[in-house]
């Protein structure tokens, strides 16, 4: 059994709230200034006027060598978990938030730790000619426009920016790294950073994306729909960035009939001792809290405040939702249960699998 620890595995500095490209996902507590939108409302701002992006493969050698040096000693940094590092490599508008940074970089030591850090990707973002803070649109395309990387990112100031992804190999948990870099008196400083694991159970994201389709093709939607999450939580550590890849895993996922368009739904008691009971699940959605694929639920609790008596009833909607969807049993680690009565959580618990009747 566990109970519910914070996610703070991401800050987003002064760039205030990215949005997702996740689909029905409720918020999550590690996302510290986050918006998560339905898939089908994708977030697509007017493209600031006068801003451009470089690819790295684009940048003069001097500017992607200036670039990465300025990203190694961070990203060794958090995997280091020197803090000193990281507070006096800040910009001078996320100084204030430094709390909230450092809590991301200590959260973010298990995936890290061990692993030996391959940048992916690099983009120089400009814009130095916006004259107040917008929402902003890179269109970032490589040298034979084969390819087209788009940015978003709202109420950015203007100057000059870069967006670094990095993976760490040799962790367990594949760690992915992304970090917004911004300009400073002609010096790179952090703006921005975001942990998030690349595999689970040492499967990636391209395997939970072939696995949706699997799914698909046994009719299992639900088990699809949430293996789709999984996949773009897996293949990306940023929610601000997309790609054709990334749209096209999002239209198949939105082949499929949302999850959520289910719900409220009523789940009755698989225990005799419970028989003619029901409870009402409200929403279900893929949760990483413990770094493995887990899902959560929220549910209409009866109000009990014996911690067993609590615990029964979140293990017993969790069986009644098994049993109505037996292949989620197979396809995740875990169920978490969120109790809410009157409108107020009262109570959260994660169980393996394997210990739901």
């Amino acid at each position: 059994m566990a109970t519910k620890l914070p996610q703070g595995l991401f800050y987003n500095g002064f760039f205030n709230r990215v949005r997702s490209f996740r689909a029905t996902i409720a918020p999550l507590a590690r996302f510290a200034a986050i918006a998560l939108l339905p898939a089908a409302l994708i977030f697509m701002p007017l493209r600031a006027l006068g801003v451009s992006c470089t690819t790295q493969a684009a940048m003069p050698g001097p500017d992607r060598d200036i670039l990465l040096a300025a990203a190694n000693p961070l990203a060794a940094a958090v995997a280091s978990q020197n803090f000193g590092v990281l507070q006096a490599a800040l910009l001078p508008a996320v100084t204030g938030d430094w709390d909230s940074i450092r809590g991301v970089a200590q959260n973010a030591k298990p995936l890290l730790q061990g692993g030996e850090l391959h940048w992916r990707n690099a983009y120089l973002l400009d814009a130095t000619d916006m004259k107040a803070p917008q929402d902003a649109q890179f269109f970032c395309t490589n040298a034979d426009s084969s390819l087209t990387v788009t940015i978003n990112l709202r109420s950015l100031p203007p100057g000059k920016y870069a967006v670094v992804l990095g993976d760490f190999s040799g962790n367990p948990l594949a760690g992915q790294l992304g970090m917004i870099l911004g300009q400073d008196s002609n010096k790179w400083k952090l703006g921005g950073l975001f942990v998030r694991e690349g595999a689970f159970d040492g499967h990636d994201g391209v395997w939970y994306w072939s696995h949706a389709r699997d799914e698909v093709k046994s009719k299992h939607t639900w088990a699809a729909w949430f293996d789709y999450d999984i996949a773009r939580w897996l293949l990306l550590p940023v929610d601000f960035l997309s790609s054709p890849n990334l749209e096209k895993l999002n239209s198949e996922q939105l082949q499929l009939t949302a999850p959520s368009e289910s719900f409220p739904v009523t789940v009755a008691s698989t225990a005799a001792a419970d028989a003619g009971k029901s409870w009402k699940i409200t929403s279900l959605h893929f949760d990483a809290t413990l770094h493995a694929p887990d899902l959560a639920l929220t549910y209409e609790s009866a109000g009990l405040t014996d911690p067993q008596a609590k615990r029964a009833e979140a293990i017993s909607v969790m069986s009644g939702l098994l049993h109505a969807h037996p292949e989620l049993r197979e396809n995740f680690h875990g169920l978490w249960g969120y109790a809410e009565k009157d409108g107020a959580r009262t109570y959260a618990i994660e169980v393996a699998m394997h210990d739901i009747p």
